[in-house]
């Protein structure tokens, strides 16, 4: 059978950059991976950050309800396993309920095809003040998650505030406890030790989430952004809450002829080099006021 894994984490919280790493040190091992990018949003940047490894990649993107994206989702995973595919690493959208790959994995005929090796979730250490919504995303993705991978800390030394994610657990009525033989810091990561991880099963309270009204994403293709705009922009659109919860700014720009990764949340702004991109600005958040934000970022250009 075909291994699968399932890489988690809310919006911003590093999967792609952990993908990278994963990916290449599976390669190195042997296996022949496959990476199936599996996103609600109607244009998916990360497939370009992820041609670096070298191994082959997939993609379901939005542009369909629910039900749809679970066909296509379904029907992707049957055709993959005709490939001769050893892994399969699925980095879905930041908003992902996990639910939605178990149910699938257990159907027909997709339970005789792959077995579930390792579902990790990535957690943005300075993650706070959730909306109920997301803290149930949250929620959903550690129940079910060998380990925790927390990114982003500035030193070695600071420790994760445990209470914060079992606070979120109790909420919803999972009997999870986290203690700190969950928790791996994405700076210490060893892959020897995390590859036979397997995955959980705690439940929790279940709670209707519509992806397409609660979060949005709004996309700007080809305007002339630089540093500086974007600054602006992310200044802007996270301090004031008409504009709706802004989670995540990310994209590429071309400034003096250099290509940048923009992976912006309010925490951090972080403009990376890269070899190549597409010119591109996208605002994820929940409840957007669309029409507002895009009269602000046409103004800023």
């Amino acid at each position: 059978m075909i291994k699968i894994d399932l890489i988690t984490g809310f919006l911003g919280s590093g999967k792609t950059t952990f993908i990278i790493k994963y990916a290449k040190y599976l390669m190195s091992l042997g296996e022949r991976v496959c990476i199936l990018e599996n996103d609600y949003g109607a244009v998916n940047i990360d497939m370009m950050l992820l041609s670096e490894i070298g191994c082959d990649r997939e993609m379901i993107a939005g542009g369909c309800d629910y039900d749809c994206h679970q066909r296509r989702f379904k029907t992707k995973l049957i055709n993959m396993a005709l490939m001769g595919y050893s892994r399969i690493i699925v980095e879905p959208s930041g908003i992902f309920d996990t639910d939605e790959f178990f149910d699938l994995l257990y159907e027909q005929p997709l339970d005789s095809l792959y077995e579930i090796a390792n579902v990790f979730s990535l957690y943005d250490i300075n993650t706070n003040n959730l909306s109920y919504e997301s803290r149930y995303i949250l929620a959903s993705q550690i129940s079910v998650s060998s380990k925790i991978i927390v990114s982003k800390r500035d030193n070695s030394k600071e420790a994760l505030n445990i209470d914060y994610l079992n606070n979120i657990m109790e909420e919803f009525n999972c009997p999870r406890i986290i203690t700190n033989d969950d928790i791996i810091y994405n700076d210490n990561l060893n892959f020897n030790n995390i590859l036979n991880s397997g995955h959980k099963s705690y439940s929790h309270i279940k709670i209707p989430i519509n992806n397409d009204n609660k979060y949005d994403s709004i996309y700007f293709l080809d305007k002339p952004f630089n540093k500086d705009i974007i600054l602006k922009i992310k200044d802007e659109l996270f301090k004031d809450s008409s504009y709706g919860n802004i989670a995540r700014i990310k994209g590429f720009i071309k400034e003096n002829d250099i290509w940048y990764r923009i992976n912006i949340t309010k925490n951090e702004s972080d403009f990376s080099q890269i070899s190549n991109g597409q010119n591109v600005l996208i605002i994820i958040g929940e409840n957007l006021n669309n029409d507002l934000i895009n009269n602000f970022v046409n103004k800023m250009i």
